[in-house]
């Protein structure tokens, strides 16, 4: 039966900045025949973060240009921690935390592939054929067709002989070339992708196809991303940014991309997006005539915002921005759930109260700490600078429930940019 790839996936992957090096024969599989090919997940964490979203993408793009992705998420060797790129001994995880990561990864990416068609994706987990595998059973079937001279010369175990590897960490090469070599098996998996720092990995699984099925497999991976620093891609002042917005909000996820440098938004937006090469370079003249627009950064935000959460989500996270740095009522306030509408206004001053319905305004002003007395409050609604929940009052105004945000916040506001929070007892 004749293959005809959508797209001829390398060079895809080469205009995007998502191709690093592939194995001698790896193009021509791909576009003579439909392949199955796979990239793993170790659930270090129960939500992926935006550092994911590259292999996520190498999935992605495998499936669109007609091949077949598998998303391997690791339980087996979740419970072992892959040395690569790592400096010291990772910190083993228990059962019962491996089990909740893995179902958070699980639901995550089944929101980025299609599991139905001619290209369903399919999702397995190493530990299912892992269980029952013996240890004196691993070192005779697959120990003895790799030699310690071979893992030795890998990068991820070069890397960490002075400082030390346990046998643990260095015998992970040998555990994901097994899954390699098993999904070749059981699963006619052809293709591996992952970061560049995955190679020494990637190709030990080739050379156990080879040498325990007699068979042919490839490898493809991406350059490992980082910023124009140097330092990793994916992180915020806060920590990771996460795919889950129970841990990072739309209003932060947003705001993330948004804040791309102009010299790492051209790169991003070739990455994390499926715009074509035309519109990107449209998207970069616009953007090199009005820089201070942020053309660039506003469409890479949308899209990545859009595709990982929702356009619903999207919207949220407009309306927040809004909030802060441009025109936005009351409504757009309520809009907002209790993280988004606490992450909009991290760090501004806060202070707890209880019976603050029926309070007339410039009680609440000066009782909550937000201004220093009643005569300062009467003085700056007098000179009508004063609004609650962005909304201008006068001295007349008193506090009903209904004007709790998420039934708990209220947003005092002196002028344009000096906010206090007033978080009432229930």
């Amino acid at each position: 039966m004749s293959f005809t790839p959508q797209y001829n996936l390398l060079d895809e992957l080469k205009w995007r900045g998502l191709f690093h090096q592939d194995t001698p024969g790896a193009e021509e599989l791909l576009n003579t025949q439909q392949v199955t090919g796979y990239i793993g997940f170790d659930p270090t964490a129960d939500s992926l973060h935006v550092g994911n979203l590259v292999p996520i993408m190498l999935l992605m793009h495998l499936q669109r240009s007609g091949h077949k992705p598998v998303a391997l998420v690791g339980g087996a060797t979740g419970m072992v921690g892959d040395p690569s790129g790592k400096k010291a001994e990772r910190v083993l995880l228990d059962k019962n935390t491996l089990d909740k990561n893995l179902r958070g990864i699980e639901n995550q990416l089944r929101r980025f592939l299609d599991f139905d068609g001619d290209c369903a994706a399919s999702l397995v987990n190493n530990y299912d054929w892992f269980q029952n595998f013996t240890f004196l059973d691993f070192i005779r079937d697959v120990g003895k067709h790799i030699t310690v001279n071979y893992m030795m010369a890998k990068d991820s175990v070069k890397n960490r002989i002075e400082s030390g590897i346990s046998f643990t960490e260095f015998s992970y090469q040998l555990v994901q070339g097994y899954d390699f070599c098993h999904l070749y098996k059981n699963h006619d998996c052809r293709l591996q992708m992952g970061g560049s720092d995955q190679w020494g990995n990637i190709v030990t699984g080739t050379e156990l196809i080879r040498r325990i099925e007699g068979g042919e497999a490839h490898a493809v991976t991406a350059p490992l991303l980082t910023k124009s620093d140097g330092s990793k891609f994916g992180k915020s002042e806060g920590g990771n940014v996460w795919l889950d917005l129970n841990r990072t909000s739309a209003y932060k996820f947003y705001q993330f991309w948004l804040n791309a440098a102009d010299d790492e938004a051209g790169k991003l937006i070739r990455i994390f997006t499926f715009l074509d090469q035309n519109t990107i370079e449209n998207l970069e003249t616009e953007h090199a005539v009005a820089p201070h627009l942020r053309l660039l950064q506003k469409r890479l935000a949308e899209e990545v915002t859009t595709m990982v959460h929702s356009q619903e989500a999207l919207n949220t996270a407009i309306a927040a921005s809004e909030i802060l740095f441009g025109k936005s009522t009351s409504e757009d306030l309520r809009s907002l759930g209790e993280s988004d509408f606490l992450d909009v206004f991290e760090g501004v001053d806060q202070s707890e109260m209880e019976g603050v319905t029926g309070m007339n305004i410039v009680d609440l002003l000066a009782d909550s700490g937000f201004l220093a007395s009643k005569s300062e409050a009467k003085r700056e609604l007098k000179g009508n600078s004063i609004s609650v929940n962005k909304e201008k009052v006068d001295e007349l105004f008193q506090i009903e429930e209904s004007a709790l945000i998420n039934g708990k916040y209220i947003l005092l506001q002196k002028g344009k940019k000096n906010y206090f929070i007033v978080k009432v007892k229930s």
